[in-house]
């Protein structure tokens, strides 16, 4: 069973649970079986190795694919085997890690460091909008260099201790951002949220799926709207699940079924996740929050962004100037392998859009819940 495979998986930092090349091992899921879950854990590390929960193949079939080296780890994130800006940033960050290890055996002390700046190119190139990515990657470069004078050995180390830090942080700051925002929840609430951003999507616990954990940690009755969330389907593959065996009630829609429900008053707030804020304010979310935006907008419903400061960057003047990564036109055409669409047809495929911070009623951080006007509010985080 899935969930008594997810239950047994040991915490941050220790064991891996299978093995991977990245291959893998499988096993039949009972989706929704059981009572309430632990909170699923995205990686695990062990003896140089990282074990990832294969997001792709959930709910119907639970891999575990274990990266033994760098490129491993880049492929993971690539392919989306691992996905979530903050489980992505702390992925890299062991990827580098990884990395650096085989570097000083192979390179030693004098090839060393060309190794590690084309290390840390290679993992910042997996995928250009969650700034999470480079955030964690720029953070282990500064720690490389702090320990430069002590040698490659001494980096090897501390480079494995900050990815450490990385994910053990991550699983605090998102209890502290369920914290926070609970607050917009009330009890008896209906709750929409688009794409995953529980604990598959963060090394645990979650980011807008933490605040409606921690608000029905507080007692409150509350009703989960999942978009389902094409063309990848995090919402009905990912969040649907992960809501389920934490016994929270949840109901599956397709994306184009938001405005009825909201139309119909079943939906009181909408709470999403980010990949990257702008500093101004405007957030850079799985395609389609946009358009979840404008219906809450019209709808007078509150919508909310949650997130941790490492996903605010306030170096991007506004979303305008975010890279919008464009995937492959077969995740559109098929479904799970199957053809949707004529042969030929013309596909575009962007991962995420940009909704405008005058759409957003709150940001939800593990410092508090900025609001506008942004320029001001996100920058205070940052004092």
């Amino acid at each position: 069973m899935l969930l008594k495979g997810l239950m047994n998986m040991p915490s941050m930092p220790e064991s891996p649970v299978s093995q991977g090349t990245p291959s893998s091992s499988a096993a039949p899921v009972s989706p929704g079986a059981g009572s309430k879950a632990q909170k699923v854990a995205t990686l695990r590390w062990q003896d140089g190795t990282l074990s990832l929960i294969d997001q792709r193949k959930l709910p119907t079939a639970f891999e575990i694919v274990t990266c033994r080296t760098a490129e491993e780890v880049a492929d993971a994130i690539r392919s989306m085997v691992v996905r979530g800006a903050p489980a992505i940033g702390a992925t890299a960050a062991y990827g580098i890690a990884i990395g650096a290890r085989r570097l000083a055996l192979e390179r030693g002390e004098e090839g060393f460091w060309s190794g590690f700046d084309e290390l840390c190119r290679m993992m910042a190139g997996t995928r250009p909008t969650a700034v999470n990515l480079f955030w964690a990657i720029d953070r282990m470069k500064k720690r490389a260099n702090e320990l430069r004078p002590g040698g490659i050995d001494a980096v090897v180390r501390g480079l494995e201790e900050e990815a450490h830090r990385i994910a053990q942080e991550d699983v605090e700051v998102n209890r502290r951002i369920g914290e926070h925002g609970a607050a917009v929840i009330a009890d008896g609430d209906g709750v929409l949220t688009h794409c995953n951003t529980g604990s598959l999507a963060t090394v645990e616990y979650g980011t807008a799926l933490g605040v409606i954990r921690a608000a029905c940690e507080q007692g409150k009755r509350v009703h989960v709207y999942a978009d389902e969330t094409r063309p990848f389907l995090q919402g009905a593959r990912l969040t649907a699940w992960e809501l389920m065996q934490d016994g929270i009630p949840v109901t599956l829609i397709t994306d184009n079924m938001a405005g009825y429900v909201m139309r119909a008053g079943r939906v009181q707030v909408v709470i999403v996740g980010a990949d990257r804020i702008a500093k101004n304010g405007d957030v850079v979310n799985k395609i389609g929050t946009y358009s979840v935006a404008l219906l809450a907008k019209a709808h007078g419903i509150p919508f909310y962004v949650a997130a941790p400061l490492s996903t605010i960057d306030l170096s991007v003047p506004s979303g305008d100037a975010v890279t919008i990564e464009e995937r492959d036109p077969r995740e559109v055409t098929h479904v799970f392998g199957v053809q949707v669409a004529p042969e030929g047809v013309s596909v575009l495929n962007p991962a995420f859009d940009v909704t405008p911070a005058e759409l957003v009623a709150g940001i939800i951080t593990e410092k508090g819940i900025a609001r506008p006007p942004y320029e001001e509010s996100l920058s205070r985080l940052f004092e």
